[in-house]
């Protein structure tokens, strides 16, 4: 996906928050290698699917980024949001974005989500955000380690969005809700039962 960029001669770019209470925000966003912030074709599509969903909820965005699914889903009133991101500038720019817009209910783990969640979670969560960076063979580990380690509820509702020619394979107990296909992107929201 092509990154939003204010002008030519920055590096850097920016998200756009698509709804809620930080509705029409622009959050800057550092250049970092692999880094594909969700479009807001795709982010409006999701937060239509999980538009029951967010409020109230406990939410972790792994490969967090941009940190943009996390502060859409802050911005619709998630009781919390997590971020992993293992690159230190991006985590600093999530953690900036953060206070400018005065989200105290979010903290940043600085750490490779892979990593993270090999663990045995301190924390369950209701949506968990799961874009990799493309093509490094992320996705199956990650969903099944979120699943055996006991990161998720009960009935969490798991986002994967990868590169579509993958073959996705996630845990059994997971069943596929929704599922669309933009440009080079396949997204998915799956039920786990």
């Amino acid at each position: 996906m092509r990154k939003n960029t204010p002008s030519a001669s920055s590096k850097n770019g920016f998200i756009r928050i698509i709804g809620g209470k930080y509705r029409g925000r622009k959050l800057p966003v550092k250049d970092v290698e692999g880094l594909r912030p969700t479009t807001d074709r795709v982010k409006e599509t999701l937060f239509n699917w999980l538009m029951q969903d967010v409020r109230d909820a406990t939410v972790l965005d792994c490969f967090a980024g941009s940190g943009g699914l996390g502060f859409e889903a802050l911005s619709r009133f998630a009781a919390t949001v997590t971020f992993i991101e293992r690159d230190k500038s991006a985590a600093q720019q999530i953690e900036a974005n953060m206070a400018a817009v005065k989200a105290t209910n979010a903290r940043v783990l600085l750490s490779d989500a892979l990593t993270t969640t090999q663990t045995k979670a301190t924390q369950q969560y209701d949506i968990v955000f799961v874009d990799p960076p493309f093509r490094k063979a992320l996705a199956a580990t990650i969903c099944t380690q979120l699943e055996t380690n006991g990161w998720l509820a009960k009935e969490a509702i798991i986002y994967i969005e990868v590169e579509q020619e993958l073959e996705l394979n996630v845990p059994e107990n997971w069943r596929l809700y929704k599922e669309k296909k933009a440009g080079q992107v396949a997204y998915r929201l799956f039920l786990r039962e």
